[in-house]
């Protein structure tokens, strides 16, 4: 088991690999969709409008699930473009069937670590916005480290995304969106949209999940975050 040494030594890493088995559609959807849409990790900056083959401003989702919200992003917003990142097989499996369902051309997908692909694969300024929708909380106290929204992972994000761009966040966990609150209010390159300094009504551009309507319909709360790039 690594030591919190080595751990803090490695970096915070955006998710734990979660291989899962792959039903049959999403098996064929990654052998005959992941060439359209697969975005294989390189230590190099890409070329952005070279990759969608034009230069629609671009939002990049960090850990997209089952790919359900940004597949309706992607579907009502063809003017912009998206990469999704994202570790789970069945989940990526899914997001492609719903690329290819809803006829998205829009949309490039890796299956990396989420903080290397931003800080080798993206040019700094180059996204106007960065998603992270309901990550893993950490809930308990000793592992709050490990939460993917440190000091550290604002700064990269605060590179990566131009003047006038976005960070927006949510999760269902109280304790986590106090927790980014006060490490995103720490970070002079970004200023809170909320009328009141914490948290903002979830933007209509953001999809409800179903996982989301459960929690709501049983009394839970869910917190968003909008930050914008000063």
């Amino acid at each position: 088991m690594p030591t919190d040494t080595q751990h803090q030594r490695r970096g915070i890493r955006s998710f734990v690999l979660r291989q899962g088995r792959l039903t049959k559609g999403q098996q064929r959807a990654f052998e005959q969709l992941w060439p359209c849409f697969g975005l294989e990790y390189r230590p190099d900056p890409l070329d952005l409008a070279g990759l969608f083959g034009n230069a629609n401003p671009v939002f990049l989702e960090i850990g997209f699930g089952n790919g359900e919200s940004l597949a309706t992003m992607a579907r009502d917003n063809p003017q912009r473009n998206y990469i999704g990142i994202e570790v789970h097989g069945p989940g990526v499996g899914h997001l492609l069937m719903k690329l290819e369902e809803y006829g998205c051309s829009n949309v490039r997908v890796c299956r990396h670590d989420a903080v290397e692909v931003l800080r080798d694969m993206i040019p700094d300024g180059a996204l106007s916005g960065v998603y992270l929708f309901f990550p893993d909380p950490w809930h308990k106290k000793r592992h709050h480290k490990r939460r993917i929204v440190q000091a550290d992972f604002v700064a990269l994000l605060a590179r990566k995304i131009r003047p006038g761009g976005q960070f927006h966040a949510a999760t269902d966990w109280e304790n986590y969106a106090e927790h980014m609150l006060e490490v995103l209010k720490d970070a002079p390159q970004f200023c809170n949209t909320a009328d009141r300094s914490d948290y903002v009504p979830r933007p209509d551009y953001r999809p409800l999940t179903k996982f989301e309507q459960r929690g709501l319909h049983l009394g839970h709360g869910v917190w968003d975050l909008v930050f914008e790039r000063r």
